[in-house]
């Protein structure tokens, strides 16, 4: 069954949530990446636990939130207060927090900004901020191959390209990152659909390429992050065949975390999509 979905307008703008509606149950928050919304969460929920209540919010200049124009708006760190003036909206305090892509960093960001409030804390296949062993790692695998995984990275902080190039083009834009799974339906035709439908919402290719355009200041702000740790009880659950977020990325995790535990999964970068099922089951261990 499809979570319900509703907009939420607080200070910070206007937001689409998803939420499972049991409201008695313990708040999971999921936090989606790009290109997606938070309907990549659909299939999981499914899964889940009916203990925990599952509230997904769709990311500033995504899904069906608001599109803002200002860069400087989708600095990690912003689009973390944003989750987190949401969730006092909803007068939720305690939470567990899972996040992929750039979720992930978003929901890294929100941990430390809360980590009274983050009781398990559950990370998909993105780097960790404060690795730098690991980043050295990823770095000599990625000179090897002349970072060629990152190009949509590259591509999009370039001004003006991709809202010449992506406008009109959505299906085919959105549809190349899901590749063969998506052609062959492991991950859902109508998911894909969806996030077809939401990319082609005015200013979109502009405000999703915002997330990478917003990276300069984001280092800037990273760089203070160095020593911190992650003190929660935490999971990286690691889509194992990903070819932008590789081996290299979950070496290290010890220096970053009191407590990780590590779970692999056989699936590509969107392997909440593809493995639903397995993925929530690892957190049903995880949360109990």
């Amino acid at each position: 069954m499809a979570m319900n979905t509703s907009k939420i307008t607080v200070s910070r703008g206007t937001f689409n949530v998803r939420d499972r509606g049991n409201k008695d149950g313990f708040p999971v928050v999921m936090i989606h990446g790009w290109p997606e919304s938070s309907y990549c969460w659909e299939g999981v929920t499914q899964y889940l636990d009916p203990a925990w209540r599952v509230i997904a919010p769709d990311l500033r200049g995504l899904g069906d939130s608001e599109r803002t124009m200002d860069v400087k708006a989708y600095q990690k760190v912003e689009l973390a207060k944003d989750i987190l003036e949401v969730l006092d909206a909803m007068n939720i305090k305690d939470f567990f927090l899972v996040g992929h892509d750039w979720g992930g960093i978003v929901a890294q960001e929100l941990a430390f900004l809360a980590p009274d409030r983050v009781k398990k804390f559950v990370i998909l296949n993105i780097p960790i901020l404060t690795n730098l062993k690991g980043a050295e790692e990823v770095a000599k695998a990625m000179i090897a191959i002349r970072y060629f995984p990152y190009w949509y990275q590259y591509f999009q902080m370039q001004p003006i390209l991709p809202e010449l190039m992506i406008k009109g083009n959505e299906k085919a834009w959105v549809s190349f990152f899901f590749g063969q799974k998506g052609k062959d339906g492991i991950i859902p035709k109508e998911a894909i659909a969806e996030y077809i439908r939401c990319y082609s919402i005015e200013n979109t290719p502009a405000t999703a390429a915002s997330l990478y355009r917003a990276m300069p200041l984001d280092t800037q702000h990273w760089a203070t992050l160095i020593g911190k740790r992650f003190t929660m009880p935490s999971l990286y659950i690691y889509g194992n065949e990903d070819t932008v977020i590789i081996p290299a990325n979950i070496m290290h995790l010890e220096d970053c975390f009191d407590s990780i535990e590590v779970v692999q999964v056989q699936a590509s970068h969107f392997l909440q999509e593809e493995k639903p099922q397995e993925v929530a089951e690892a957190m049903n261990r995880f949360f109990k």
